[in-house]
């Protein structure tokens, strides 16, 4: 299924980033340009912005053909039943342009919802049981959603290759994907994310993206993740070295920033899932993504 899903999404895809915190008309007017523009896949998170299957709804009813994943829907904002039927409602509406991405989030973020945060490995594996077995009535989609699995480190990548249709890693370099690769092996369906900031050098780019590291630094998973990949704490700390910026972020003129697309391509990626960052919270991405598109994806 690794494959059939690579092919499905295409070699790129886009996070909806900083577009998802636009109103419903500029969203729907942005899903629709990156549609136009070419790319495979649009990738919906949800954190404290819009639950994540309502959001993917509202993009699939805007568009046309574009996949729409989930990246990630946590497994702690619906009990199983709830993801599993909703996951297959959408599938069925738009068949084919479905894809349930799931994860275990942070306890910063579940334990204000009210619950116990527990093993993340023992809970999703707990998880994936029960979604398999949720009753359903409603007509099934044919064909059903695939799934993947946030993951990062060892044993949750491997959960991905036996049990789903392979993993989304987030804020990784490349030497993870290529370390990712050879955890799942050749099979599995392999989406890492890819900061990119179109600026002229490092101190613009850090201008607009060090919030991002700063924040995704602070979650233990992610530093745990990097430091296992042998970066040091002093690295890791606050909105990271340079060193650490460069590995994570793309930065400059729009060639420079596709290269690194490419690389991840390169690593053992079957989708790299771009993720502009722009100077504006609510800027639409296409002064980004339009570049990059042209240099990326194949000409109609």
């Amino acid at each position: 299924m690794g494959h059939q899903l690579a092919t499905a999404l295409g070699a790129v895809g886009v996070s909806l980033g900083q577009l998802a915190l636009t109103d419903a008309a500029t969203l729907r007017q942005g899903v629709r340009a990156i549609e136009g523009l070419g790319f495979g896949a649009i990738w919906c998170g949800e954190a404290s912005g819009r639950e994540a299957l309502t959001q993917a709804a509202i993009v699939l009813a805007a568009t046309d053909r574009i996949a729409v994943a989930t990246g990630i829907a946590s497994i702690w904002a619906r009990d199983p039943f709830a993801m599993a039927n909703g996951a297959r409602a959408l599938a069925e509406a738009w068949p084919g342009r479905f894809v349930l991405g799931l994860g275990a989030s942070h306890a910063r973020l579940v334990e204000p919802r009210g619950h116990a945060y527990r093993s993340p490995l023992a809970s999703m594996r707990a998880y994936l049981a029960q979604l398999a077995a949720a009753p359903y009535t409603a007509p099934l989609p044919d064909p059903p959603p695939p799934i993947v699995l946030a993951a990062l480190g060892p044993r949750m990548l491997r959960l991905a290759a036996q049990r789903t249709d392979g993993a989304h890693t987030y804020f990784v370099p490349v030497a993870h994907t290529r370390w990712a690769r050879q955890v799942l092996g050749p099979e599995p369906f392999l989406a890492p994310e890819q900061g990119c900031v179109l600026a002229p050098d490092r101190a613009a780019a850090r201008r607009v993206a060090d919030g991002h590291l700063r924040t995704y630094l602070a979650l233990p998973a992610y530093r745990r993740n990097l430091e296992r990949q042998g970066w040091s704490a002093a690295d890791c700390a606050g909105a990271g070295s340079d060193r650490l910026f460069d590995a994570l972020i793309a930065w400059g003129p729009a060639d420079l920033v596709a290269a690194r697309v490419r690389e991840q391509l390169a690593a053992g990626a079957d989708h790299v899932v771009v993720q502009a960052f722009t100077p504006g919270r609510t800027a639409p991405l296409l002064t980004e993504l339009r570049p990059l598109a042209g240099r990326l994806l194949p000409r109609p």
